[in-house]
């Protein structure tokens, strides 16, 4: 029994040591890849003055990042299986911030289309590598409290992209640069710094952490070890049965790509149209509208923290996600019919919603999905679902064009969310002792009541 408890102890320790020295160094990266990924939302307008480029191309460029995102995404993610998420998670983000970096100089529409499909080619498989990371060296009753610090970090990164890209806005004509130049490049800069920092501060492998004692790496590892194979025995079969190629074409998996699909259309139509929407409030500014855009962000921070102490003490998370959803609906349509400054509120609602339902939404593949199918499964999901990510800002964009206004596209995105709510109900989630408990490693059991993967991974 005190073995045991010296176990318990030791594992506790080591998932502290973890939420306090890698943790941080993954929302640092997250705000990065934020930053670089949305700051065309504030150059909009300066883009369309400067370069010529309208509602419907900006819309058209904006989305192509996803898909060049979503092509790259899963080779991204094997490749990082082979060189260790060190290696890869740095040629990432030093690639995205040299691409970023480049935007500063376009010319012309062409050349903004390139740049953005690079970009989203040179992002692709981050947010997989993140998670898997997470699935590798976090134990699964912490792991929704991981993956939502980190989820929440990118409305931190939101809430602060505002503010930043205001600031830099400003600095239009100092040393003969647009305000714009000065966002693409010191962000893209930013990143490049921050990538090749990280290779020096991660660990590709428990057994690599020099600041974890070696009780605390063999917890840890056992605890990983024992999850793994809880998951193997719930799947009915042994890692050798199991074709994980197969079990991607499993129509669970096939659902959660659509429930994140729809999550994604309300998180970028926002990223990349909500400086538009704020500057149809009279008498804003660049630097007011940077500020007045971090309000629904700071309100998801707070609404993702208390989605995080719930989540991890619930059985079952498909009841959150599903309030979650609604929430994002009703208030999206509310935004939809409201004026300007009111608009901005309900968003602020709409928000709250969208961003808490991820990481409730990424809980489910995590404890369910067979771990050998793990890591390309999280690709799949991640990149099929970004296609969001493509049609919500050219969408909102031919809208705009079209109609000169977005209210349509708000109406649309409220429906997406109403029919994601509905859409969890068909889940199979599997529900562990570990996710109502951290402390007894031993009182984890995988139920049968899980996603089944038998007739898809079988060879």
């Amino acid at each position: 029994m005190q073995s045991v408890d010296i176990a318990v102890t030791d594992l506790a320790s080591a998932t502290t040591k973890f939420f306090r020295r890698v943790l941080p160094v993954m929302l640092v990266m997250l705000v990065c890849n934020q930053l670089n990924r949305s700051n065309i939302g504030y150059a909009h307008e300066h883009l369309e003055a400067d370069v010529g480029i309208g509602a419907a191309a900006y819309g058209f460029g904006a989305g192509l990042f996803f898909i060049a995102y979503a092509l790259f995404e899963l080779p991204s993610n094997v490749m990082m299986e082979k060189f260790g998420a060190r290696v890869w998670l740095t040629r990432i983000m030093v690639s995205w911030g040299i691409v970023s970096f480049l935007m500063a100089f376009v010319q012309n529409e062409m050349m903004f289309y390139v740049l953005r499909f690079l970009l989203g080619a040179a992002e692709a498989g981050f947010f997989p590598a993140v998670i898997f990371y997470f699935a590798r060296w976090v134990p699964a009753g912490q792991r929704g409290k991981a993956t939502a610090v980190f989820i929440a970090g990118s409305s931190v990164a939101a809430a602060l992209s505002g503010p930043i890209a205001g600031m830099l806005l400003s600095l239009q004509g100092a040393l003969g640069f647009r305000g714009w130049q000065w966002l693409f490049g010191f962000e893209g800069l930013l990143s490049v710094v921050v990538g090749i920092t990280v290779y020096f501060l991660l660990d590709a492998r428990i057994e690599d952490a020099k600041w974890l004692t070696g009780k605390e790496k063999t917890a840890l590892i056992d605890a990983i070890a024992r999850e793994d194979a809880q998951h193997t025995k719930a799947t009915g079969k042994q890692g050798a049965d199991v074709n994980r190629w197969k079990m991607l074409l499993n129509p669970q998996i096939l659902l959660l790509c659509g429930i994140y699909f729809s999550v994604q259309l309300s998180i970028y139509a926002n990223t990349f149209w909500l400086p538009s929407i704020v500057k149809q409030i009279p008498g804003t500014t660049d630097l007011s509208v940077g500020f007045l855009s971090a309000i629904p962000w700071v309100c998801a921070v707070f609404a993702m923290y208390f989605a995080a102490k719930w989540q991890d003490r619930a059985k079952s998370k498909r009841p959150l996600l599903v309030v979650a959803l609604l929430i994002a609906a009703v208030g999206t349509f509310a935004a939809a019919v409201a004026t300007p400054v009111l608009a901005l509120v309900f968003l602020a609602v709409a928000a709250m919603g969208f961003k808490s339902a991820s990481p409730l939404f990424w809980t489910i593949p995590q404890s369910g999905l067979h771990p050998l199918v793990l890591a390309p499964a999280i690709a799949i999901i991640n990149s099929l679902g970004n296609l969001g990510g493509f049609v919500a800002p050219f969408g909102f964009g031919i809208i705009k064009e079209q109609t000169g206004s977005v209210v349509p596209g708000l109406f649309a995105l409220a429906a997406a969310s109403t029919l994601a709510a509905g859409l969890v109900y068909f889940l199979k989630e599997r529900t562990t002792a570990a996710a109502r408990s951290t402390d007894d490693p031993d009182s984890r059991d995988a139920s049968d009541n899980g996603i089944r993967l038998e007739a898809a991974g079988a060879k």
